[in-house]
């Protein structure tokens, strides 16, 4: 039996944590969720040893106290010899911004959608590695 897929939702937003808590349900229910709000809480779980390093990490960019920017380079150097992908999933649509995420190490930069039906079908795009299609040309780690 194969060890299920292990999660962290990082969003300083309570309704957008349930609504991506519910798409994961809805997707399998047996994906090991792990949901923070806030940076500083989550690299709290990872120095205080509550947590291995997860498959997938969603980060969302605009937070407060500790930004998703600063979040992503701190999760980089506890996680560097770790294989975890961390996903940016952010209101942001700006070109900027998914240049950065990119150069900080992010795997993905996805804008989050506006219905829930979208955001299923983005994050099991992601989880069955089929993420490509949800771009017109592949992300690229040289951006």
């Amino acid at each position: 039996m194969t060890k299920p897929q292990q999660i962290m939702i990082i969003d300083d937003d309570p309704d957008d944590r349930t609504f991506f808590q519910e798409a994961i349900n809805n997707i399998s229910p047996v994906i090991e969720t792990h949901i923070c709000d806030s940076g500083i809480q989550a690299l709290a779980m990872f120095q205080e040893n509550k947590i291995a390093a997860p498959d997938y990490i969603f980060l969302d960019f605009n937070m407060p106290l500790m930004n998703g920017r600063e979040c992503l380079v701190e999760l980089k150097k506890i996680l560097q010899h770790k294989i975890t992908n961390i996903i940016i999933l952010s209101t942001s649509d700006m070109k900027e911004d998914m240049e950065d995420a990119m150069r900080l190490g992010a795997m993905l930069f996805l804008t989050k959608p506006n219905t829930f039906q979208e955001l299923c079908s983005m994050l099991k795009g992601v989880l069955e590695g089929s993420w490509q299609k949800f771009f017109s040309h592949p992300a690229s780690p040289d951006l």
